[in-house]
């Protein structure tokens, strides 16, 4: 098995589910095919970020230069786990993967991308049309949009600004430390003003699938009417083929 390595703590409750559904979906494997208890686990290490420090240091649409401190932090975090014998390595979170091109400089191990994983997951459920919800930076950011058509997926227009800072404040307030008491409910109506028929809806925070606990490694699901993706349980399932490979070969 490939070492894993995640980069984690924006935010860690996400990372801590990164952890875990990594470590499930290897024990349903090896069970599958005859293991018995301990269930062998890829090795795994996690670097962890300080989210109040990131969040600090973000920088501003388009002046690639005010991001270079935000992306220092990121570089270095990715180099630890690199020193660390890491095979490949993933960030257990959407919005740095907007700085991914820089974070990647200079580093030699593979890290897996959460764009890419989603899109073909989107693509793969024979959607044609996204709308994107994630954190002030994702939803500005035109990333997920540009690999989202490589596989035929067109995604939404940016929403009105305060459109954008409604979305990130319900993180902030409702996705601290997991999902508060009437989360869902509250994204939910949000989707229903956004989302038009048809439409895939990438909750693309990694906090935000927690708050459909019941699809918690779904890549896909449906509910409350709406038809959803799920970014961290596609990367998940990414890296997990990846780590993988030569006991699936096998």
């Amino acid at each position: 098995m490939k070492k894993i390595g995640i980069l984690g703590g924006a935010g860690w409750a996400s990372t801590v589910d990164y952890y875990r559904a990594i470590c499930e979906g290897a024990g349903r494997f090896f069970a599958e095919r005859g293991a018995t208890s301990p269930l062998p686990v890829p090795p795994i290490a996690i670097e962890s970020v300080v989210q109040a420090q990131t969040r600090a240091l973000r920088g501003r649409p388009g002046d690639e230069a005010s991001w270079a401190a935000f992306d220092a932090v990121f570089r270095e975090a990715m180099l630890t786990l690199e020193r660390a014998g890491c095979d490949f390595a993933l960030i257990a979170s959407n919005t740095p993967h907007a700085r991914l091109h820089a974070i990647r400089d200079g580093v030699m191990m593979p890290i897996l991308s959460i764009f890419d994983s989603t899109a073909k997951a989107t693509a793969a459920i024979g959607a044609t049309h996204a709308l994107v919800l994630g954190t002030a930076v994702t939803m500005q950011a035109r990333n997920y949009a540009s690999v989202l058509a490589e596989h035929g997926v067109s995604a939404n227009d940016p929403l009105p600004e305060e459109e954008i800072i409604g979305m990130q404040a319900m993180i902030d307030e409702d996705f601290h430390g997991g999902a508060a008491s009437g989360a869902q409910s509250r994204l939910l109506r949000f989707c229903a003003k956004h989302a038009r028929p048809g439409t895939a809806i990438l909750l693309a925070c990694t906090e935000l699938p927690l708050a459909f606990p019941d699809h918690i490694d779904d890549v896909s699901f449906e509910t409350g009417g709406f038809l959803f993706v799920n970014p961290s349980a596609a990367h998940v399932a990414a890296a997990l083929d990846l780590a993988l490979e030569e006991e699936r070969a096998g």
